[in-house]
Order: structure tokens, then C-alpha cells, then sequence
């Protein structure tokens, strides 16, 4: 499985105890089938927890209270055969983390001519679905997702181990926990969050922090510390000649030097506070100290990204957490934005100033030297790419009237072609229907005008995370999308 880690994924199979007397030998076939599903999630990669099976309440409440103790992170209920939904609410309601439901029969079909009672209550995955899900849902529970199948087929599997990647997002994003380091971008009223909605919606933490704190790490790099850091920028980045941008020029000796500087402090900083993100954003103020240094965080912050620590600038939590969600399902996550369209081609540029998600790029990413920041203060080196060709999926994590998060979403395709060369990324993206269609969908649905911009075509894995959180999610190039009617508002 890719990504940073895994999650800690509690497996537990139910059945009917009622059951086993009557049929020798139906336990053991049932438990055998769930070996081989929890042996297969372990050669994936997945940190799998076994309660065994679960056949009586007392057993639920039991296998409930050591998912807890263990402190996993997601569930797996395997519906080995008809199962009472009292064996499988306790678990859930002890665990207190998000359970999907696996029903995956042994066979794709019964052999009819020689068909037994025994076999039929082998290949009764299936019945007691209807009866879980009244259950869990008149508890209050959310049920995140099913996956329906057999247990040696190739596509239900993949299904599973999607599931897999939203646990390991959700896990990450859980756990996390993510500076903030100077205020928004002032005037950009979307930006602005509440910092304890996160924490309280999440789970994860929001950690305050000061550039001082940046400072200190900086002015303690040693000589040596910096050329490595220099090696390593030289290794990861193309300096091409400028193109016809007269303010994008070739990056100077002493402005590298120094963004290695700070890109050893910023890893330092990382470390020191456990940081699984960042957001930044510091106006500045006469060519001071701290605007220089905030304006020479982009090369240090994109080499962050690129190894699974996403980073934010203009202090956009939410595009931050957007980029992590991305960045743990597997499709990376850059910041971006609304650039210009091209009619004739159906396109619109996507993407940004500031640090990106190197990995990302088609080919080498590039590094220019800006005279200018435009809409900020300070001049530096700055990065430059499009995302690889194919595929995309578009996340903006924003915030209804009443506070509560919507995730807007959108698959579309990266496309070759020329780009800016402006020290900005820059993806030429195609969205259904149209470019002025998607722009004005997307728009309505009141994202905020950034965005985490990720590989692959993703959104029913995002769609799936949000529903273990219970958030509002919408996709606004799925097919059937219908643009939301005036004076609605958000739940």
C-alpha cells in the first residue's frame, strides 16, 4: 500500500452461534475464509488487529472493548455467514471509530445439484446486511461503506483495499497534527478558520507556532548541513533560462544558499514539533528579517511536500488538510487554484504560487528567481511545473454558514501542452461539461478559491472519508450533478 504508513485496521468476522452444534465443522470452514481475507489485507501492507469470530453479544461487547484498548483505528466487519445485529453493534459502539462491511462469499455461486443446508450457511454472507445496517443506523451510526462480492475476485478486492486507503487517510488526518504559523492572507475571507473546529471535527491538532520558532532553527544550520540540503535542491530541480516573463529570471547563488538555509531550519521545525503539516503565511514588513524569511520557505516546503508533509501558504488550514487527505489515499495533493482559461482548447490552468508537491510533476520541476511576489512582499525562488499527464481529481475543503466542513469535489484530466513560465504551476485541466460550466458548478458550491489537486481519479475515496466523518461532500462532475437550486443552503 502507498503512502506513509497504515493504518491499524480491526478485523472481526460474526456469525450464529445457534449454528455451529447443528452443523459440525461450519465454524471452522467460516473461520478459515476469514484467515484468508485477513492474510491477504497483511500481505497488502495493512496493520491488521483480529478479534476472531464474533458470535454471541457478551463476544461483541468483548472484541468492542479490545479493539478500543488496542486502540485501533478503523473496523472491518467480515459477515462470515447470517449473523444477529447484536453481534455487531457492541462492536462498533465500543470501538468508537468508522466500520465498513465486508461481504464477501466464498464461491461465486452455490452448487445447485449438490446443494446442502451447510453450504447455503456458508454462502450466507449476504443475509443479514439489511438487519445491521437497520440497527447501526437507528443507533445513530454512520455506516461509511459496504463492499458485496466474492472472496477471491480481483475487483472486489481492489474495492477492499480502497478501503484501505481511506483508513489510512483517516487515521493520518486523526492523528495529525498541523501548524500554524502567522495569520491569513488579510482580506481573503474564505480562508479564515476556527481552529478548534478541527480539532473538534477531526480529531487532530492544531499547533500554533511562531516564525521565531522558524528563526531559531535557521540561525543553528550548520555550513555543511546546508550544502547537503544544496545537493539535494540541485538533484530535484531544473533551472532552464527565463522565458518572457520579465520579473521570472534565473535563480541567483546567494537566494539558492539561502532557501537551502531554510529548508534545513523548516525540516527541523518539522521535526521538533511533529508536525504532519504546515500552513504559513507572513505579510512582511520593509524587506525585515521576517520577511525574508517568509519569503524563502517555497523550495524547502515543496521538498517537504514531496515526501508526505503538506504545506499551505496564505494560512490555509483547510487546503492543508485537503492536501494530507489526497496525499494518504494515494494521489498526492498540490495547492492550487483558478488560473486563467483557454476557450479555444477547453481548459483551464490550474495551480498556484508558493511550494507544490514535486512529485507530482510531469518531468522535472523547475526553479525560477522571482523579482517579485505578485500579491505579496519579498522576491525569491520559486517553483514551477504542470502535474503528469492523465487523470486528476480536485479537493476544496470549505465551510458551510453554520460552520460545519463540505468537501466540493471534481475529477477532470491533466493535458500536455505549453505552460506560463512564470515560477507558478500551472496544469492545463479539462473538467466536464465544459470549462465555463465546470467553473460556474464548482463556484456555486461555495469552495473556497483553493484547492488540493491530486492524481488519479479519486473522488469516491474522498467521498468515502467524508462519510466517516459525516461531512457534506459533493461532486460537482459526476454524472447526474445538478447544480444546487437558489436560496439553498448547506445542511
Amino acid at each position: 500500500m502507498e503512502g506513509n504508513g497504515s493504518a491499524r485496521i480491526g478485523v472481526f468476522g460474526c456469525g450464529c452461534w445457534f449454528y455451529w452444534d447443528q452443523f459440525p465443522g461450519l465454524r471452522d470452514r467460516l473461520v478459515a475464509h476469514q484467515g484468508f481475507f485477513e492474510d491477504r489485507l497483511r500481505q497488502e501492507g495493512a496493520a491488521v488487529v483480529s478479534a476472531g469470530l464474533v458470535d454471541t453479544p457478551p463476544a461483541a461487547v468483548a472484541a468492542g472493548e479490545r479493539f478500543r484498548q488496542l486502540g485501533v483505528d478503523f473496523l472491518f466487519c467480515y459477515m462470515s455467514t447470517y449473523a444477529m445485529s447484536s453481534t455487531v453493534l457492541p462492536v462498533v459502539q465500543r470501538a468508537g471509530v468508522p466500520m465498513v462491511i465486508i461481504s464477501l462469499q466464498p464461491t461465486r455461486a452455490m452448487d445447485y445439484e449438490h446443494a446442502t443446508t451447510f453450504m447455503q450457511l456458508e454462502h450466507d454472507n449476504q443475509t443479514s446486511l439489511p438487519e445491521v445496517c437497520n440497527a447501526l443506523i437507528r443507533a445513530g451510526i454512520e455506516i461509511p461503506g459496504m463492499v458485496v462480492g466474492t472472496l477471491h475476485d480481483e475487483a472486489s478486492w481492489q474495492r477492499v483495499l480502497d478501503w484501505c486507503r481511506v483508513a489510512r487517510a483517516y487515521a493520518t488526518v486523526r492523528e495529525a497534527t498541523i501548524g500554524v504559523m502567522g495569520h491569513v492572507y488579510e482580506g481573503m475571507l474564505d480562508m479564515n478558520s476556527d481552529p478548534t473546529m478541527f480539532d473538534g471535527q477531526f480529531g487532530m491538532h492544531c499547533q500554533h507556532l511562531e516564525l521565531d520558532d522558524l528563526h531559531e532553527r535557521v540561525a543553528a544550520v550548520a555550513e555543511h548541513e546546508q550544502e547537503v540540503k544544496l545537493e539535494e535542491i540541485r538533484a530535484a530541480f531544473h533551472f532552464p533560462p527565463p522565458g518572457s516573463d520579465p520579473i521570472a529570471g534565473p535563480v541567483s547563488p546567494e537566494d539558492l544558499a539561502w532557501s537551502a538555509k531554510v529548508a534545513c531550519g523548516l525540516d527541523r521545525l518539522v521535526e521538533d514539533f511533529g508536525l504532519t503539516g504546515l500552513a504559513y503565511y507572513y505579510r512582511g514588513v520593509s524587506g525585515n528579517a521576517n520577511e525574508r524569511l517568509g519569503a524563502s520557505l517555497i523550495v524547502g516546503s515543496s521538498l517537504l511536500i514531496g515526501q508526505g508533509v503538506p504545506i499551505a501558504g496564505e494560512l490555509d488550514i483547510k487546503t492543508c488538510v485537503a492536501m494530507l487527505m489526497l496525499d494518504r489515499l494515494g494521489a498526492g495533493g498540490s495547492f492550487a487554484e483558478i488560473h486563467p482559461c483557454d476557450f479555444d482548447n477547453d481548459i483551464v490552468l490550474v495551480g498556484h504560487d508558493g511550494p507544490h508537491h514535486i512529485a507530482l510533476a510531469q518531468g522535472k520541476p523547475v526553479l525560477r528567481g522571482l523579482g517579485i511576489y505578485h500579491g505579496k512582499r519579498g522576491s525569491g525562488v520559486s517553483v514551477e511545473f504542470q502535474l503528469k499527464h492523465g487523470p486528476i481529481t480536485c479537493v476544496g475543503l470549505t465551510q458551510t454558514h453554520d460552520g460545519r466542513f463540505k468537501l466540493v469535489l471534481a475529477e477532470g484530466e491533466s493535458l500536455p501542452g505549453r505552460i506560463p513560465a512564470t515560477g507558478n504551476t500551472n496544469t492545463r485541466g479539462r473538467f466536464p461539461p465544459d470549462v465555463s460550466g465546470f467553473i460556474e458548478n464548482w463556484s456555486l458550491e461555495g469552495p473556497t478559491h483553493h484547492f488540493a489537486l491530486g492524481l488519479g481519479h479519486v473522488a469516491h475515496l474522498v467521498e468515502g472519508l467524508a462519510r466517516c466523518w459525516d461531512i457534506e461532500c459533493v461532486d460537482v462532475t459526476e454524472p447526474g450533478y445538478r447544480r444546487p437550486p437558489p436560496g439553498r443552503k448547506s445542511r
